[in-house]
């Protein structure tokens, strides 16, 4: 079956629903490039039409497309082979003047050095490409400085109701499908100006009954915080694989909103073993998420669903009881919300990324979770004061990852004591750093050959005597101690 999300993708800009601004500062853009040469950014929220709008100018141009995704070329060579030569200049495959478009899709996802150069290659390839450059991201502010101020940036809003309407009574009358006003306002609503999801809950519901009525739209009238509450009750404390994944059918959350919800609620009744194989299903369900917005194949989801439920419950050893005060997914929304936060999280990720040979993204989404529920609240003091040492961390970083406050003696002394930590290692490593200085020294001295054996004699007995110094030092490092190779 035709994906009407694309079967009804605007081929001119004039069929561009919401974001009249926009769709008018993007026209200007194309039309003035000979004089300015400039990328551009298209940001905004998912759904709302960048990428269809970049096509869709494409077509009103006469440009010929040239499409990438950025999280499939991350490196900086790969990027500036693949993007770069794309956006020189190529009359032979050109359309209008010679002209073709290269638009490159998550340009949002390329991230300072850990992601090995490839947002400093797309910004070189910004600054020097002779072509028009379209970049598109959700998030605008996880792009460089150095990217944003290169480009001129066009934001689009989420599309209102009010537009979003006719366009599903444009499908519905293309698609001869009867309808109830009603209906369309309700799936226009609930979709909290999303187009694209918009479009794809119509198809879902008018192709399942041919007739389109408002009973038919699942309206999200019921208490839906209530609900969220009984499922993660039901997912971590009662259920069985099979059960929780019929629980989640009745709460009325996007997959992502679960996600959230789900891991920030895990570790107050999980921990352990089964907390880190919950985490790893839940980091599946992530994968399968980005997999939704890199394709737009919403198919995908039924994938996150069953790894961020039934996997979260069948990683579940023995019985949970009790009653636990489960809270909204605060963690992740806030960093969205302070930019103070985002460069305090980003900090962090720079160095579990540099330290740990792995991406920013993979850092952010995968690795700090894992260390905020290991040493939440300080509670297991010596791998917080590992991770301090492993990453520098400095109190405000530790307060960000342990949830505690910046300013309390605990994070204070766990700084202090990592401090102290780097200071001995550091001590520890140059410790023979001069003895072959000290050797050769005395080496310049003639000895005659009984002086010879004596230092012989005398070098072998320190040479097992170090050996046998040494051996009680690796029992000590199998003893349980908390070491810096646990965080990478």
């Amino acid at each position: 079956m035709t994906d009407w999300t694309e079967k009804y993708r605007p081929t001119t800009l004039s069929e561009v629903r919401g974001n009249n601004k926009a769709r008018d500062k993007l026209k200007q853009w194309a039309d003035t490039w000979e004089d300015h040469g400039d990328a551009v950014i298209l940001h905004g929220s998912p759904g709302v039409g960048k990428t269809s709008a970049a096509h869709a100018l494409a077509n009103d141009m006469g440009w010929p497309t040239i499409e990438l995704n950025a999280s499939d070329q991350r490196t900086g060579d790969v990027v500036k082979r693949v993007a770069g030569e794309a956006a020189k200049s190529g009359t032979l495959t050109g359309g209008t003047a010679g002209r073709r478009v290269v638009i490159m899709d998550e340009a949002d996802n390329l991230t300072h050095n850990a992601d090995r150069g490839g947002s400093r290659a797309i910004t070189d390839v910004v600054k020097s490409a002779n072509q028009p450059l379209i970049l598109i991201a959700n998030e605008f502010y996880d792009m460089s400085n150095s990217l944003r101020n290169a480009c001129e940036t066009i934001e689009f809003r989420n599309v209102s109701a009010r537009s979003i309407v006719p366009a599903l009574r444009d499908i519905c009358r293309q698609e001869n499908i009867e309808y109830e006003s009603e209906a369309l306002e309700a799936i226009a609503e609930n979709d909290s100006g999303d187009l694209r999801s918009a479009v794809n809950d119509l198809q879902a519901v008018a192709t399942t009954n041919g007739k389109l009525t408002r009973d038919d739209v699942v309206t999200g009238e019921r208490d839906t915080t209530s609900g969220i509450f009984d499922f993660l009750d039901d997912l971590i404390k009662k259920q069985d694989a099979e059960g929780a994944l019929k629980a989640s059918y009745d709460v009325d959350e996007t997959p992502d909103n679960m996600l959230n919800w789900i891991e920030d609620n895990l570790p107050k009744d999980y921990e352990g073993r089964e907390l880190a194989d919950a985490y790893g299903y839940m980091a599946n369900a992530d994968r399968w998420l980005g997999r939704v917005r890199a394709t737009q194949n919403y198919k995908y989801w039924r994938y996150a669903g069953d790894n961020m439920t039934a996997g979260v419950a069948a990683a579940r050893q023995g019985k949970k009881g009790g009653w636990t005060r489960y809270g909204p997914p605060s963690y992740w929304r806030k960093l969205g919300s302070s930019r103070g936060k985002r460069d305090t999280r980003d900090y962090i990720a720079r160095k579990i990324a540099e330290e740990s040979g792995i991406s920013m993204s993979t850092a952010r989404r995968e690795v700090i979770p894992f260390l905020s529920a290991m040493t939440h609240h300080c509670k297991n003091r010596e791998l917080t004061v590992a991770m301090a040492a492993q990453y520098d961390l400095e109190e405000k970083h530790v307060a960000f990852v342990t949830g505690s406050g910046k300013t309390t003696n605990k994070v204070q002394s766990i700084v202090e004591d990592a401090e102290e930590s780097k200071a001995e290692a550091a001590v520890e490593h140059s410790g023979g750093a001069f003895e072959g200085f000290a050797s050769e020294s005395d080496g310049d001295e003639p000895t005659d050959d009984a002086e010879a054996d004596e230092t012989d004699d005398s070098a072998d007995e320190s040479t097992e005597a170090g050996a046998a110094d040494s051996e009680p030092d690796e029992t000590k490092a199998d003893d349980g101690q908390a070491s810096f190779g646990d965080f990478t």
